[in-house]
């Protein structure tokens, strides 16, 4: 690409959003993808732990299966208050201050969990640990989203998410070998002391969203110079002007989520991630429990278990260039599979072989269904809300995360069978498939002279699959 070059005395304003849907994906994306990419494999691993221990507390405390249930929904109630507060915050001070801040209160929160003594005081340590939680996701969701051109958005945010996939498998992993040898606090130690050691990291090489440096006005030696690393062969001139042409919404963030046509698909997307939340972890926090019940010994229940998170890193991968084609059509599919699988939970229990494969396939469907939800979601806010669209459909999905486990926990209580128990959680799943389909119903409906009228651009580019050609 050529140089910038002045015209009229001055040098011509460049749309950074165009900018960067003009370039290739290069090395400086690669390295901001690894980044965000590390803070969500912590994210997830921390996120996961409780579920993995929960066994291993359970029998050290004497407790029933159902008593950790409340344990679980605090942090997931800790992560719902992190995404409402920290997304609409980011929006206004920038997302580098919020994934810092919020690295360094999980790990502090995960490190202070190997040291309580009873279940009060680790309901409490979770529900804050979760707040550190709640606020990273969203942020980093948000600054991969916003360096990344428009026709492999998608795919680069699903792979970045992959991360929080990633160390959720991998806690069970290692929960699995350190239980029996050094007992489940030192799952915690290792939780905590890994995010406080890249703290320092993100402080020295995380960018600010060169989107939202645009949209201050006041920081254009800043945006040129991240510009550059985007594309070396590019100099702009020192009087160069960045702009982001879309408009900057004042008030309230979030009643601009209601605002210009977003209404309707905001409240679909909230459909979307509260069932499929729901779904996860109610599958992620009784997983191992139930298969414990059935039979299997406890590290074998946390092998098995956790299937359920390297089926949705290998549906991560899969589905990413699937999603940046057919957008919800896709997603609307996966969903309605992952009603299938799991169901056949349920069905399959006492077969070591099949219930393997199919929380293999729940977990493809279910959480790689999330991630492209995610990734979605960043696509259809503009930036001076995305953190917080973002953040809101996450907070309103921690709702449905915070219910899994509680109705997990009632429904065993309550002695339905597992067949029952996976029928229900199939059920979220289909209401995420019909939210989906709905969409899908929208984005072709947007792109009739009738409907679109009425749509804000925004609307009109979340819904409509890419037609552009490769990188």
């Amino acid at each position: 690409m050529t140089n910038s070059k002045a015209q009229g005395g001055g040098a011509s304003p460049v749309d950074v959003v165009d900018f960067i849907d003009a370039q290739p994906i290069g090395g400086f994306q690669i390295r901001l993808l690894l980044t965000c990419a590390a803070v969500l494999f912590l994210d997830g691993f921390d996120t996961q732990a409780i579920g993995y221990v929960a066994p291993a507390v359970a029998k050290e405390w004497s407790l029933t299966k159902g008593a950790l249930g409340p344990v679980f929904s605090a942090g997931l109630f800790g992560l719902m208050i992190g995404a409402l507060v920290f997304g609409p915050l980011a929006d206004r001070i920038g997302r580098k201050k919020i994934i810092i801040f919020s690295t360094l209160a999980f790990g502090i929160g995960a490190l202070v969990t190997a040291f309580v003594q009873d279940v009060n005081m680790l309901l409490a340590i979770r529900f804050l640990t979760g707040l550190g939680l709640g606020g990273a996701m969203p942020n980093a969701i948000a600054m991969t989203s916003e360096f990344n051109p428009r026709r492999r958005r998608a795919t680069m945010v699903m792979i970045m998410f992959c991360g929080f996939s990633v160390g959720a498998a991998l806690g069970g992993f290692l929960a699995a070998a350190m239980i029996p040898q050094f007992g489940w606090r030192s799952v915690f130690v290792v939780g905590g002391v890994a995010p406080l050691l890249l703290v320092p990291i993100l402080a020295l090489k995380l960018p600010e969203s060169v989107r939202f440096l645009a949209l201050t006005g006041r920081a254009n030696e800043r945006v040129a110079q991240l510009l550059g690393f985007i594309s070396p062969q590019t100099a702009f001139v020192p009087a160069t002007q960045f702009v982001v042409n879309e408009p900057e919404l004042t008030g309230v963030p979030v009643l601009h989520l209601f605002r210009e046509g977003r209404t309707l698909v905001t409240l679909l997307l909230w459909v979307i991630f509260f069932m499929s939340l729901l779904d996860i972890y109610f599958l992620a926090n009784w997983l191992p429990t139930v298969l414990n019940d059935l039979g299997a010994s406890v590290s074998s229940a946390v092998l098995i278990g956790s299937m359920l998170q390297v089926g949705g890193v290998v549906g991560t991968f899969a589905l990413g260039s699937v999603i940046d084609r057919f957008s919800f059509r896709a997603l609307a599919l996966v969903y309605f599979i992952a009603v299938f699988a799991v169901g056949a939970i349920g069905q399959l229990g006492y077969s070591v072989v099949f219930v393997t494969m199919a929380i293999f396939v729940a977990g493809f469907c279910v959480i790689g269904g999330q991630i492209a939800a995610n990734a979605l979601a960043a696509a259809f806010y503009p930036t001076s809300v995305r953190a917080t669209g973002v953040g809101w459909a996450l907070g309103i999905g921690r709702v449905g995360s915070i219910i899994g486990p509680l109705v997990g926990g009632m429904l065993l209580t309550m002695k339905w069978s597992t067949a029952s128990v996976f029928m229900a959680a199939a059920a979220a799943a289909l209401c995420a498939a019909l939210a989906s389909f709905s969409l899908s119903r929208l984005a072709g409906m947007g792109g009739s002279g009738r409907g679109a009228a009425n749509r804000s651009a925004s609307y009109e580019a979340a819904l409509r699959p890419s037609t552009t050609a490769g990188t």
